[in-house]
């Protein structure tokens, strides 16, 4: 008898009606298992990231029957990751699978990684069988309470039919709006059990909010009308796909451009209007535009602390022009004069449109050539520093050569967090959208070798550099194995001071130079990164002297058939220039210790 907690595979039960004699085919009713991934085929996913587990196992056995490509990680906080670079580098959803218990609370980091920075990711959870639900069996727990919130839904399935509904909500929670990570914890019975509901088709996305004309046309007139405007670009044109628009409005206007972290590449650094990135350690026209600014143009960004540094003392003289998808995020923070809720990207558009008709005889001649003029005075002035002159293996200098030497359409760098994460944000001449990959709100360490993995996954034919300290380097150092199992060709450039280079800097900065628990090294290197790499079947360099980056980063290029890392030896005394102190006002801003700029605004 069977038993319909362990029914027939697919390929089992084609055989039995095949051979049964004058039997006709009837429509296979799937599993649980298999309705799970009949549902992220129809959403267009092709690869997903992920461990096996007992919970989670009648999943994977479903596997091979289906199309889609597994990315076995060696942590499930890498599987999130890398399912986040994925989705960030493609604008698809990403989706990572777990097994309960401590599978799944290891995904709450990725999650939270992913809801700072509004990234569509799915994480699929398996959870003991429905009947041991609250006894606290072995591996159980209450998955969904730990990651609401982190996500913008939590559901849960306990039997088969339930699957499919709750699959299609959570995917059109993620895509909808203000996009971010969801999670579905499926039942093992659910999993074994067979689908007897037909399985519903997925929702169209919602219809993009049109942010209302009136306001565009005041927004418009306001631009127009200003004196030192400048546009404040967020993740939100990355995520919308903005990036065509934004320049539309500032070549039509002359409007200076500053890009967040998270909008790194939106607008070209090659272009005259580009700022480059503002906030704690932005680039000096960037912040002196802002805070010198009668009008700012925020477009998908959320005036975050690392951005504003202290509030009430940032851009005083500022209206405000807000474009965002999320109602919560307009006047949260800055005082929305003309809040715009609405869709960036048909936002930007119907404001460009708007921009040209007032402009009248105009045309597309810029409005604001003399203050685009003045800022481009301030980035000859104060050039993000890259290392001239060097007697040692500067940080800085390894990062502008990997970007001087690399950069390209096809070419997306992911970061950790620290130290290399601003000098690379700083120093990589980044123009094109979502070719920079890091995290941002959450400042995940361990962030750019599994992200990497992602990346790759998604886009083969492109190279992919994870650019990483030692310390973040060595959480998620392990993720090499995934990428030599799956042929993923990610090139990692390890900055290795020895030492949490960013702890090391405010310690060094504000706490009398104390340094309390941040070396690494122990007086020597510690672990031989090349030799762990080989180890993993990597290809491995290590480079100590200034006049050897080229040709590692050259030669490391060139190599296709499988990882290669470089350890680049730097100095642990390097401290990234500029930075607004933190809790300061961005008018503190300081160029190198205790050195201001030599003139503040009106220069």
């Amino acid at each position: 008898m069977n038993d319909p907690r362990h029914p027939p595979t697919s390929s089992a039960r084609r055989s039995a009606a095949e051979s049964a004699p004058g039997a006709r085919e009837e429509p296979t009713v799937g599993s649980g298992a298999e309705t799970v991934l009949r549902v992220l085929e129809q959403a267009g996913v092709t690869t997903v990231f992920g461990i096996p587990g007992g919970a989670v196992l009648p999943l994977y056995q479903a596997l091979p029957d289906s199309g889609l490509r597994h990315v076995l990680t060696r942590h499930e906080q890498a599987a999130g990751h890398a399912a986040s670079g994925y989705a960030r580098a493609t604008g698809r959803l990403g989706v990572c699978v777990a097994t309960s218990g401590p599978g799944a609370t290891n995904l709450v980091t990725a999650l939270y990684d992913a809801h700072a920075d509004s990234v569509p990711v799915l994480a699929i959870t398996g959870q003991v069988s429905s009947d041991l639900m609250g006894t606290d069996a072995f591996q159980e727990v209450d998955i969904c309470s730990v990651v609401r919130p982190v996500t913008k839904c939590a559901l849960q399935a306990t039997t088969a039919d339930d699957i499919a509904p709750a699959l299609v909500e959570a995917i059109s929670r993620a895509l909808d709006g203000r996009q971010g990570p969801v999670l579905v914890d499926i039942t093992k019975d659910a999993l074994q059990g067979l689908r007897t509901a037909p399985v519903p088709g997925l929702r169209s996305p919602a219809r993009r909010v049109q942010a209302p004309p009136r306001l565009v046309t005041r927004a418009a007139r306001l631009l127009l009308s200003a004196r030192r405007p400048v546009a404040y670009a967020g993740g939100g044109v990355v995520s919308s796909s903005a990036a065509a628009e934004l320049r539309e409005v500032a070549e039509t206007t002359g409007l200076p451009v500053v890009t967040t972290l998270m909008a790194r590449g939106s607008f070209p650094d090659s272009h005259p209007l580009s700022l480059g990135m503002p906030g704690m350690h932005g680039t000096v026209p960037a912040v002196f535009a802002l805070q010198e600014a009668d009008v700012i143009l925020a477009a998908g960004a959320r005036f975050d602390d690392r951005v504003t540094g202290r509030l009430e003392s940032f851009a005083p003289e500022a209206k405000v022009i807000h474009i965002d998808i999320d109602p919560g995020e307009l006047s949260r923070k800055k005082h929305a004069d003309v809040p715009l809720l609405g869709d960036c990207r048909q936002t930007l558009r119907a404001l460009a449109t708007e921009l040209s008709r007032q402009a009248g005889p105009l045309g597309h001649r810029p409005v604001h050539s003399a203050w685009a003029a003045r800022t481009r005075r301030w980035r000859d002035r104060y050039p993000v520093h890259g290392g001239a002159t060097l007697t040692a293996l500067e940080p800085h200098h390894v990062i502008e050569r990997l970007g001087r030497l690399t950069a390209g359409p096809r070419t997306v760098y992911t970061t950790g967090v620290g130290q290399h994460q601003m000098w690379a944000a700083q120093l990589l001449r980044l123009d094109h959208p979502r070719r920079f990959i890091t995290s941002g709100g959450a400042g995940t360490m361990g962030y750019a070798l599994p992200a990497a993995c992602g990346v790759q996954a998604a886009l083969t034919d492109h190279d992919v550099w994870a650019i990483d300290g030692d310390g973040s380097f060595q959480m998620t150092a392990a993720e090499l194995g995934t990428c030599v199992q799956h042929r993923l060709p990610v090139k990692v450039a390890v900055i290795n001071n020895g030492t949490l280079g960013m702890v090391r800097q405010w310690q060094d900065l504000f706490y009398d130079r104390t340094f309390v628990q941040t070396d690494l090294d122990n007086g020597r290197p510690s672990p031989d990164i090349t030799s762990l790499a080989e180890a993993y079947g990597c290809h491995a360099f290590r480079c100590t002297r200034p006049d050897d980056v080229d040709t590692v980063i050259q030669e490391a290029a060139a190599l296709r058939d499988r990882p290669v890392v470089i350890d680049f030896r730097v100095d642990k005394d390097a401290l990234v220039w500029p930075m607004v102190p933190p809790g300061a006002s961005n008018d503190d801003l300081l160029i190198a210790r205790d050195t201001r700029p030599d003139f503040l605004f009106g220069g």
